[in-house]
């Protein structure tokens, strides 16, 4: 009777126990065809497909998504113009598969449709660390970069995917420059690859040529991979730009009793002719130079230089007030040589040549600043010679770095003879933080120099403002009452010259830019009263004006130990 009673409550049970199994089974089963349709597999159809609705409507139904799922939405999302939240899906991606080039790229096109260029290139940069032969990218990144005229950084990029190809090289105008010598400046062909550094050799090649204020090399693309280049060149030919871009270059420094009488491109071959004449009675000096194309060839270019003077000297320790006299004399020196220059590449060259002198001191007036060891007169025979080399150039951060060591060897026959060395290097650097133009330009330059030896009294460094020298302390100026002598002197050198250029205003004939800049520099000298002691302080501000080709640049600066104020006018082509 037991038995019977409790029949019905196991079969009861029993039921249910198979009721909830079967629902189990049911919920299984579903759950597996939900997680059949929303897998990355089933999305990468919907995905190839191109249905980006579907992709995003299943992408949203996970509750969690892999670094696939999250590629696929924000795809999607881009193709349907959902910049933002495409940029959060690729994000999110990137956080859960950092070595995944496809995130950065694709954040990088995000950024490019949304016009934050600088961010696009950012983005796509990282993906190049991550594969730095991705053909996509690189392409990508080199367009970007071409269509903000930045070439050299282009090329830096489509090298890597053997870009771009050169059917034909163009001129925009015409040129008085014989073809043959133009064609043989250009370092790469048509039916070629553009290369990098081919393109930096044709560069430095054309800028040796010495007739070309102005110039740029660009590409016009054709079909697929195919470009022409093409140079468009500002040409010096004659004596300046027209008739009134001639006369501003021949009487510029008529302010300062000096014209300079040019002539360039003679013939069509690249020779050319500079010379200056100076009548000031302080500083007469007539300097000529003559140099062309070694045999018809831009890779190498010789020069022959004159260079007379007659000079009068008054040492001083300042340009300004009553500064005390530390010696006197007059200075006349004769000078000839020559040099040949190559341009190896656009990464290095080189500097040799001679130099034959004579000089002599007259009017001598001994004080605490001169002494008998640097009165060396007589003749003079000297070696030159100079290695110049690029350090670093980022086309992409347009910063760039160059490298100068240069060493004169020369004897002296004085009584009794005598020999010295001197060793100089140079350190410069540029940078133009925006994207392209030149409006912003900071540049710095490190030059240091020694002597070795006893150097007579015109070979001694100057440090200071003055026409004839190039060491520049911007608020010491080298002359007082018109005689040089008032910037520190001495055989052992070290200076820093800083400035950023600013843009004001440029319409093609006139242009103004400002320019503040910071200078230090010690040196010493052979005797106490030449050298600077300390070290020199100066800072101001320059305004850079040019018209026709000729620059004209408005110096002043304030020497920050003396407190002294320096106006400056200096003139250049």
């Amino acid at each position: 009777m037991d038995t019977a009673r409790s029949s019905p409550r196991q079969r009861a049970l029993v039921l249910a126990l198979a009721t909830i199994c079967f629902l189990g089974i049911v919920l299984r089963v579903s759950n597996a065809q939900t997680s059949s349709v929303n897998s990355p597999a089933s999305l990468e159809q919907l995905f190839q497909q191109q249905r980006w609705h579907d992709v995003v409507r299943e992408a949203e139904a996970q509750d969690t998504r892999s670094a696939d799922v999250e590629y696929y939405y924000g795809t999607a999302l881009a193709q349907l113009g959902r910049w933002d939240d495409a940029a959060k899906a690729f994000r999110r991606g990137l956080m859960l598969a950092p070595d995944d080039k496809r995130f950065p790229i694709e954040l990088g096109g995000v950024a490019y449709k949304q016009k934050h260029n600088r961010e696009a290139l950012t983005w796509l940069r990282r993906g190049i660390e991550i594969d730095p032969f991705d053909s996509y990218a690189n392409d990508f990144l080199a367009t970007i970069y071409f269509v903000h005229g930045n070439l050299e950084a282009a090329l830096k990029y489509w090298n890597r995917i053997k870009k771009p190809f050169i059917e034909e090289i163009q001129t925009d105008r015409e040129l008085k420059i014989r073809p043959v010598l133009l064609d043989r400046a250009f370092a790469f062909s048509p039916a070629n690859e553009l290369r990098l550094s081919d393109y930096r050799t044709t560069k430095r090649r054309l800028e040796g040529l010495g007739i070309f204020a102005l110039y740029r090399i660009s590409l016009v693309a054709g079909d697929d991979t195919r470009f022409a280049a093409t140079f468009d060149g500002k040409e010096r030919d004659g004596a300046g730009d027209g008739k009134w871009g001639a006369l501003l270059g021949v009487f510029r420094g008529l302010p300062y009793q000096t014209v300079y009488p040019e002539y360039f491109n003679i013939g069509g071959e690249a020779k050319n002719f500079t010379s200056l004449i100076r009548w000031d009675a302080q500083k007469r000096r007539v300097a000529a130079d003559f140099s062309s194309p070694l045999e018809g060839n831009p890779k190498y270019r010789y020069q022959f230089d004159l260079d007379l003077r007659n000079e009068n000297w008054d040492i001083r320790p300042s340009f300004k007030g009553a500064a005390p006299l530390l010696g006197g004399l007059n200075l006349r020196t004769e000078a000839l040589g020559g040099r040949v220059e190559s341009f190896n590449s656009g990464r290095w060259g080189w500097t040799t040549g001679a130099e034959f002198s004579h000089r002599e001191y007259r009017s001598v007036l001994a004080g605490s600043g001169l002494s008998p060891d640097v009165l060396l007169s007589g003749f003079q025979l000297k070696h030159l010679a100079e290695l110049n080399y690029q350090l670093m150039r980022v086309p992409e951060r347009r910063i760039s770095m160059e490298s100068s060591i240069s060493l004169q060897t020369a004897a002296i026959w004085s009584t009794p003879r005598h020999t010295f060395e001197k060793l100089q290097g140079r350190l410069s650097g540029e940078w133009s933080p925006q994207l392209n133009g030149d409006d912003y330009k900071v540049q710095q330059t490190l030059r240091a120099g020694t002597t070795f030896g006893q150097a007579p009294f015109d070979e001694l460094f100057m440090l200071g403002l003055e026409r004839d020298n190039d060491l520049s302390m911007r608020a010491h100026i080298a002359t007082h009452d018109g005689r040089k002598g008032s910037a520190p002197l001495g055989g052992n050198y070290m200076l820093s010259n800083w400035e950023i250029d600013k843009h004001v205003y440029n319409n093609g004939i006139f242009g103004l830019k400002l320019s503040p800049f910071l200078d230090t520099g010690r040196i010493n000298g052979p005797t106490p009263g030449l050298g600077s002691k300390k070290w020199l302080w100066d800072t101001g501000v320059q305004t850079k004006i040019s018209v026709l080709g000729v620059g004209i640049t408005f110096t002043y600066g304030k020497d920050l130990r003396s407190g002294n104020n320096a106006f400056y006018v200096t003139t250049s082509r």
